[in-house]
């Protein structure tokens, strides 16, 4: 049988050539923005000019600048992807559909975790031939990262990674058809920073319009930093780099010189007067806002938007496991992320341990770092969310744990990817180092994972009690 010729689709920016496979059609490194090179990293998005003839849209784009990140004995090269691809057009997408036709399918926008500093839409979970075959049109998005992307800047637009996922929704609004999907039909949905992203889109009044539904995977409503933190990160990375802390002296410093200097920013101390750090010293980049979006939903879109979130049971495990943090962790350890992360840490401690009467120290560091990176930003943009939309939020809780490192990585922060895009069954997830460890995937339990994610975007309904603050209902999922 004669191979099918490769698939060409007409943008409104030009001919892209594609690929085609027993999914779909895939087309790869579409730019949504001109590429942000020199001062143009601290700059708005802008339109990208578009091209003459057809573009090659069978292969991937360069990647955001950003270090090589190491989680020890776990092979985390799934998640993050290659890591950095130089070259300057990377605001791009990838497009992964049943057909570019005029079918009008509901669309998914994915939104990449790595803790605003790494990452990108070439990360092997993130595979959508799950989702054409069943019928959505998956987009995956890269954004500014690190001091290009969320380095608080003076004579710089803040937020310009976030800019970035909001001109990535404007393209998708304006060129989604063309790839068979509906406009109209449009669910933003992230995991981890991503899913920061994705709550913060949901109080942003530039959002309006270009979503019906968002999904929030171990997120958080309450993780952005105040303007008094960005400054102190701001500062201390001027003075690393010998300059004055604004866009202009940054423009004309390479990338490498950014990178070189993340160490320098690690661990700041960034507790103020009226603030704990919201990421307990994981990452020194954040969303930069004046109040946490689980407090300004009623400034976005968030009221008419249908809302799936929740987090993992064992969020913290990423951590800690696979550095051997969870049986070297002292309660000094203990004491020492507590009060980094809580105003009066006393309280919340006293409530881990009563929760957790037999828990080690490494155990109840996982607990609070779970807490406080996901859990309470989660249940405070879920009870925000439920307030404001009348019956439209729906939570789930992941429990399924891995048994990857002999067992002990369990629901850590990551390991439900694999069965939102119902790719578990994957050899290269497996073994003692990889993701999902050396037992098989439950059977069955991607598929109804990613089913659900699939109705939601079709529905807005994943097929089980909407959530009320008055009577929370939270469906368990692998648990």
């Amino acid at each position: 049988m004669p191979r099918q010729a490769d698939p060409v689709a007409e943008t409104p920016a030009g001919a892209v050539r594609g690929l085609r496979d027993e999914s779909g059609e895939r087309y790869r490194a579409l730019p949504y923005a001109a590429a942000p090179a020199g001062a143009g990293r601290f700059a708005p998005p802008v339109p990208h000019p578009g091209w003459s003839g057809v573009r090659d849209g069978t292969r991937p784009s360069p990647t955001a600048p950003q270090p090589a990140r190491d989680f020890g004995r776990l092979d985390m090269a799934p998640y993050f992807g290659p890591g950095w691809v130089p070259g300057d057009e990377y605001l791009t997408v990838d497009v992964h559909t049943p057909a570019a036709d005029d079918g009008r399918r509901p669309v998914m926008v994915f939104v990449h975790g790595g803790g605003f500093v790494t990452g990108s839409n070439r990360a092997a979970l993130y595979d959508g031939g799950a989702f054409a075959r069943d019928g959505v049109v998956l987009v995956t998005v890269n954004y500014r990262l690190g001091i290009p992307g969320f380095l608080d800047l003076p004579g710089a637009p803040a937020n310009r990674g976030l800019l970035d996922v909001l001109a990535a929704l404007r393209w998708v609004r304006d060129t989604v058809a063309t790839f068979g999907g509906d406009p109209e039909n449009v669910t933003v949905f992230g995991q981890s920073a991503g899913a920061t992203l994705t709550g913060a889109l949901l109080a942003t009044p530039q959002a309006g319009g270009l979503f019906r539904r968002a999904i929030v995977q171990s997120g958080s409503g309450t993780g952005a930093f105040t303007p008094e933190q960005a400054r102190r990160v701001t500062a201390t990375a001027a003075a690393a780099l010998g300059v004055e802390p604004t866009a202009e002296a940054f423009a004309p410093i390479p990338d490498e010189r950014f990178l070189a200097i993340l160490p320098v920013l690690a661990g700041l101390d960034l507790r103020t007067r009226t603030a704990t750090d919201p990421l307990a010293g994981l990452s020194p980049f954040s969303l930069v806002l004046p109040a946490q979006p689980a407090d300004a939903l009623a400034d976005g879109p968030a009221g008419d938007v249908d809302l799936l979130i929740g987090t993992n049971t064992e969020e913290g495990h990423l951590y800690l496991v696979p550095q051997g943090g969870l049986e070297s962790t002292t309660e000094a350890d203990v004491l020492a992320l507590a009060t980094r992360a809580y105003a009066y840490p006393e309280t919340p401690l006293a409530a881990h341990r009563a929760a957790r009467p037999d828990a080690t120290p490494g155990e109840l560091r996982s607990a609070v770092l779970g807490q406080v990176l996901f859990g309470a930003g989660t249940a405070r943009l879920a009870r925000a969310h439920a307030r404001i939309s009348g019956g439209r939020t729906h939570v789930y809780s992941f429990g399924y744990r891995s048994t990857a490192l002999n067992g002990r990585l369990g629901a850590a922060h990551t390991v439900e990817l694999p069965f939102v895009f119902d790719i578990a069954d994957r050899p290269w997830l497996h073994g003692d180092t990889g993701l999902l460890g050396p037992a098989p995937a439950p059977a069955g339990l991607a598929a109804r994972i990613h089913g659900s994610w699939v109705a939601f975007a079709n529905t807005g309904n994943p097929g089980w009690t909407p959530y009320d603050p008055q009577r929370p209902a939270v469906r368990i999922l692998g648990g």
